[in-house]
């Protein structure tokens, strides 16, 4: 036979050989489609949060649809809370969020203002505010004397001098120089001083003082900012800034010694040197004299405290007058309390004194001093501070299930 009849075996192969190959290609483009379909039909049901199933039979029109339907229902709450907002301030209610912003540039500009005000605290105040250098006779380990150099701070009580500043300043001092804020220095002199109240008083002749303001601590609230300007370290004129932290302190110093009380504590750093030295109100006024701080270390522990205007000023009062302090006593002893009133329980009355002499007896409580309630005897001793011998005071007294009423003349505390 012709074989352009009838092909040969080589031509049979190549023909089943492309078909193959027709075939092969078919099917992967059938595969590619239905993988690209599956992964379209996954990405749909993400994006419309409707499993495949559903897709398939037609629910992702009505997931669109509610989700529409939820998107018109937000944008419908936010409007209404809008109207609502907008409502409530047309009544006069702060509440839009504008006034919070505003709110937020006020305390900066107050910031501001605050800085200002310091600087203008400070800048009125150190004029009254002096250095102290001290020469104090001591002994070596041979018992030889020598002098020994301290320093401290005071504040300007007068214009013609009168300054002061703490008894363990000046107190025992041979030598006394005070430099002014300008630099120029007067030596000084001592005029007196009160252990019990470590209130000094020393003064200088000197012209263009500038006396400090002074005011009560019934002014001063915890809290308050607190203004210190001494000398810490020989550092004239640094200043440092806190807050009251408390009110009424008291510390025993030593056996031989009344209780420092009524004290006011702050966290504006005081240190060795500040001594002496005005703590200020925000107004520049004087509301303590630093005298202490709680320390392990010596330094700045934040923990200051400062001898109350009221005592400071009574006690320099009568330093001026008499030469020394003199401390109001009513003669009375007094102990634990143990009833069930508030006051200061007195153990005993010393015969012949005021407290005898207006009729109070061992047993008494005292829950009021001048109107002023008591607690405990160290409020009873800082309202006695706050007097003068001679002063007529009214008590009232607890004695018996009634209240009683009694007048009391101060005296000065016996010496010894």
């Amino acid at each position: 036979m012709s074989s352009d009849i009838f092909p040969d075996n080589g031509s049979r192969r190549r023909g089943a050989s492309l078909f193959v190959k027709v075939l092969i290609a078919i099917v992967g483009a059938l595969l590619f489609l239905f993988i690209g379909s599956m992964f379209t039909l996954g990405m749909l049901s993400v994006i419309n949060k409707v499993s495949p199933q559903d897709l398939l039979r037609g629910k992702a029109s009505s997931s669109a649809e509610a989700k529409a339907s939820e998107e018109t229902q937000k944008l419908q709450g936010e409007e209404t809370a809008e109207a609502q907002q907008q409502t409530k301030t047309g009544t006069g209610e702060n509440i839009e969020l504008p006034g919070l912003q505003e709110k937020g540039e006020g305390k900066i500009i107050t910031l501001e203002e605050f800085n200002k005000a310091v600087s203008q605290v400070v800048r009125e105040a150190t004029p009254s505010v002096v250095n102290i250098r001290v020469r104090v006779k001591q002994q070596d380990i041979f018992g030889q004397e020598y002098l020994a150099e301290g320093v401290g701070s005071g504040v300007i009580y007068t214009e013609t001098g009168y300054i002061i500043t703490n008894n363990h300043v000046a107190g025992s001092a041979e030598e006394l120089l005070v430099t002014l804020y300008d630099g120029s220095e007067y030596p000084a002199k001592l005029v007196g001083a009160n252990k019990d109240t470590d209130v000094a008083v020393i003064k200088i002749d000197a012209p263009g003082l500038k006396a400090a303001s002074f005011t009560s601590i019934e002014n001063v609230n915890v809290g308050e900012m607190a203004i210190a300007i001494g000398s810490p370290f020989g550092l004239s004129q640094t200043v440092t800034v806190g807050v009251i932290s408390a009110k009424g302190r008291d510390i025993a110093i030593s056996s031989d010694a009344l209780p420092m009380v009524d004290l006011i504590q702050t966290d504006a750093a005081i240190n060795q040197g500040n001594s002496g030295g005005p703590l200020l109100n925000s107004s520049g006024q004087v509301i303590g004299i630093n005298t202490l701080i709680v320390s392990p270390s010596g330094a700045s522990a934040g923990i200051g405290f400062a001898i109350p205007s009221d005592t400071a000023v009574n006690i320099a009062n009568q330093i001026i007058k008499y030469g020394r302090a003199r401390i109001p006593f009513m003669g009375i002893e007094m102990g634990e309390n143990t009833t069930d009133v508030v006051g200061v329980y007195i153990r005993s009355v010393m015969k012949g004194y005021p407290a005898h002499k207006a009729g109070l007896k061992a047993g008494d409580v005292i829950v009021e001093f001048n109107g002023v309630s008591l607690k405990s005897p160290y409020e009873l001793l800082a309202q006695m501070l706050r007097h003068n011998v001679g002063d007529v005071v009214e008590l009232k007294v607890y004695r018996g299930g009634k209240y009683l009423n009694l007048k009391v003349e101060l005296v000065e505390t016996p010496s010894g």
